[in-house]
């Protein structure tokens, strides 16, 4: 049973927010079932004065709240730093109504979620999703399939690839057409420039573009290479849009989004045996740390390989 000092200290900052800050009912009541089982990890450390408690069982509340113990279950990095939030507000209020010297949680970090891993599809989805942007042959049809081409192509960012002037693309027509040969120059974060190699079926897909949709399309000097049909700069927003409907009649995932195709760039090259230093610079990622997060996708995929192959593995 927790002590009267701390049963004290508890209700008076919980009486607070609800009287002072008004914060909501759901909101009380969470920080409510926080700060009791934030009392009960401190009662069993024989803390009974929270004016005495300090950082280490602090940051000791946070690892018991993910371990979980035998009546509660193991917490998830997110719910254990809700949890943390009611205890720092608790030692806060502490701290600046004089009834404890100092904070104790200040210094104590939230745990960190685990990271997610980038969702890619297949190389035959991708050709599903590139055959289903082309359909017909009309300017539109022409402007999505360069898109898509591009996206994949070279991993850009949608905002990356909208932003492209017609300058920024070398060598798609004509005999430079052939892979290896055309570059396009992407604006990354901070506007660090990068060349990245266009392969030969997004050249040969842009180059379809701009010589038979583009000029259809094209505003008075407008400088975009890809153009809406108004003429003008084609917006994200519309990006994003002519993919979904691609994936639509692909028949994938309705989840699909530009991010998607640079995630697939990046698995697919470095399955293919890409060195992980040199898809951070096709990537434009300032650290390789960044990019190292696909190649746990692709370890996530030898372990599927494995386990259906393996005679050991069942």
């Amino acid at each position: 049973m927790a002590s009267a000092a701390l049963t004290r200290a508890v209700r008076a900052w919980l009486t607070h927010l609800d009287v002072e800050r008004g914060v909501s009912a759901n909101t009380l009541k969470a920080y409510t079932r926080d700060l009791a089982r934030y009392q009960e990890y401190l009662t069993g450390l024989g803390v009974s004065d929270p004016r005495g408690v300090t950082e280490a069982q602090v940051g000791g509340f946070v690892s018991y709240l993910r371990a979980g113990s035998q009546d509660h279950p193991p917490l998830a990095a997110s719910s254990a730093g809700r949890s943390l939030v009611a205890v720092r507000g608790f030692h806060r209020f502490l701290a600046l109504e004089g009834e404890a010297d100092a904070d104790p949680s200040a210094e104590v970090s939230p745990p960190t979620p685990p990271a997610r891993l980038p969702k890619a599809i297949s190389i035959d989805e991708v050709e599903r999703l590139l055959e289903a942007a082309s359909v017909g042959d009309t300017p539109a049809a022409l402007r999505d399939r360069a898109l898509l081409e591009l996206l994949y192509g070279t991993g850009a960012r949608i905002s990356e690839a909208v932003g492209l002037d017609l300058d920024d693309v070398d060598g798609i027509l004509g005999e430079a057409g052939a892979a290896g040969d055309a570059v396009v120059r992407l604006r990354g974060k901070g506007d660090k420039e990068r060349l990245v190699p266009v392969g030969s079926y997004a050249a040969s897909a842009l180059a379809a573009y701009v010589v038979r949709a583009r000029p259809v399309l094209a505003g008075a000097g407008t400088p975009a290479l890809f153009l809406n049909q108004r003429g003008g700069r084609l917006s994200r927003q519309s990006a994003w849009t002519l993919l979904r409907h691609a994936a639509e009649r692909a028949g994938l995932p309705g989840h699909l989004t530009p991010h998607t195709l640079r995630h697939s760039f990046a698995t697919h090259l470095l399955d293919g045996g890409a060195d992980v230093r040199v898809v951070q610079e096709l990537l434009g990622h300032a650290s390789v740390t960044t990019t190292q997060i696909y190649t746990q996708v692709t370890i996530q995929r030898l372990r599927e390989v494995w386990a259906q192959s393996h005679p050991r593995a069942r």
